[in-house]
């Protein structure tokens, strides 16, 4: 007497990890326009790739980034900010537009300092009066 078993048994948790980031309160997206590089591993960990991107949107959980989609993209990956001297902030790609756009969620929350610093060093018109506060 055999007994059927599932070849592929659920766990609770998977379910619940996939969603995780879309049940996070989103904050407002603000229009800017930034240099950026992702950076994130090939092939396992032995080779270390990075691409240059735009920022269009940004808010202190996520951003949209203009860059070329047509290869293969990571599903996460750091976001380097040189302008703002900003490093190695943790992505996961939520969404992929065909026109070349990638919506992303970042693992921590930027601060308001850091959001600061990246609005100075924008080039969108919306930002042109800010200035950095050196004493913060």
């Amino acid at each position: 007497m055999t007994t059927a078993v599932p070849m592929l048994q659920q766990h609770f948790l998977n379910k619940e990890e996939s969603f995780m980031y879309d049940r996070e309160t989103t904050f407002p997206m603000e229009d800017t326009r930034n240099e950026a590089r992702i950076e994130y591993t090939e092939k396992g960990m032995t080779q270390l790739s990075s691409r240059r991107c735009e920022i269009i949107k940004l808010s202190k959980s996520g951003a949209v980034l203009g860059i070329l989609t047509k290869y293969q993209l990571p599903q996460n990956f750091y976001l380097d900010i040189p302008s703002a001297r900003i490093q190695m902030i943790g992505c996961l790609v939520k969404r992929v537009h065909a026109n070349n756009i990638i919506e992303a969620r970042f693992l921590r929350l930027l601060t308001d300092r850091d959001l600061n610093r990246i609005f100075v060093y924008s080039t969108h018109p919306n930002h042109r009066n800010r200035t950095l506060d050196i004493y913060r």
